[in-house]
């Protein structure tokens, strides 16, 4: 099979002058790639094995290999809990409420996982 010369030399599945994806041959006469137009006749085809393949990610079943309670990492701040008394929690910030407002402040206690937030 003879291909025309053009800037990319790779194998029959993509384009060789935009270097896109082709289509998979079906019962059209020629291929055509959607980018450029290039057609490419399905006769010179005759003899090739087009093989394909799609792999899906694997599924976890519900509640198995997470931890129930989530780590709890990030900066750190010399702040009381309030239902334990431990000094030092962790805190994350998020954009709550309309961006002409102040962010808000969720803190967490690393030893009772007690939370509380704050909107500065």
């Amino acid at each position: 099979m003879e291909l025309p010369s053009s800037c990319f030399h790779s194998c029959l599945d993509f384009c060789p002058d935009c270097g896109s994806v082709l289509p998979r041959p079906g019962p059209q006469s020629s291929i055509r790639c959607p980018r450029c137009s290039f057609a490419l006749d399905t006769a010179d085809l005759e003899g090739k094995t087009v093989r394909s393949t799609i792999e899906f990610n694997r599924l976890e079943p519900a509640g198995r290999g997470q931890d129930p309670a989530p780590h709890f990492q990030g900066p750190l701040v010399e702040r009381r809990c309030p239902r334990c008394g431990h000094e030092g929690m962790s805190y994350s910030t998020r954009q709550m409420r309309s961006a002409d407002e102040g962010q808000t402040v969720f803190y967490t206690c690393l030893r009772c996982r007690f939370q509380e937030k704050e909107d500065s």
